[in-house]
């Protein structure tokens, strides 16, 4: 787990990067947190599902640029386990903060569960990271990894921007506790959906 120093500028760096780079900037941090880089997607496709609300985006391109980076960082992390193997990750993940203790627990998951993991945990923060790992090591099928992750990641990422554009204007809330938003990630679906279902129960009246 990233310590809440770091968290906070890697916030202030995704927003950065989105607002200058757009839907690109989007696919390269997705790229990037798929490929064992502890960026937070929740961050990422929250900020551009907000700016989906201010017109800046549109949802589709935002979905795909995301799900897409998703899909090439895995593959990353995939080659990552399949061809260089355990080892090199635990002597070189220090750099980019992976932890032995973030290894074994993608590793015991993708165990217990075998390659439908692949798709559950694109739905579940921290282990999605890094569960391509496993994956790449077990030499799992590659056709059947790319489909899950696409589905999994595609499901996620439509979930979050749309988040973050029904909450529009409470951005500044979401970035000022962003610093937990991994343990906050499903308390904030929750809260946008209840607003949602209170839009419509209103507007429906």
């Amino acid at each position: 787990m990233v310590t809440l120093e770091i968290l906070s500028s890697l916030t202030s760096f995704i927003i950065q990067t989105i607002s200058n780079s757009g839907y690109l900037g989007v696919f390269f941090l997705m790229v990037a947190e798929s490929a064992l880089i502890p960026i937070p997607s929740e961050v990422i496709m929250l900020f551009s599902g907000y700016l989906v609300s201010t017109g800046k985006f549109d949802v589709v391109p935002v979905v795909i640029a995301g799900t897409i980076g998703n899909l090439v960082g895995s593959l990353i992390a995939y080659a990552v386990g399949a061809y260089l193997g355990r080892g090199f990750v635990l002597r070189y993940g220090r750099y980019v903060l992976l932890k032995k203790s973030h290894l074994e627990l993608a590793e015991s998951y993708f165990k217990k569960y075998g390659d439908r993991s692949i798709f559950i945990s694109r739905l579940l923060p921290a282990i999605r990271t890094y569960v391509s790992l496993p994956a790449g090591a077990a030499k799992m099928s590659l056709k059947k990894f790319s489909v899950f992750t696409l589905i999994g990641s595609a499901i996620w990422n439509t979930a979050l921007a749309f988040v973050g554009i029904k909450l529009g204007q409470e951005w500044d809330s979401i970035r000022r506790y962003s610093d937990y938003v991994d343990a906050m990630v499903i308390a904030v679906v929750v809260i946008g959906i209840i607003i949602y279902w209170k839009k419509r129960k209103v507007s429906g009246s």
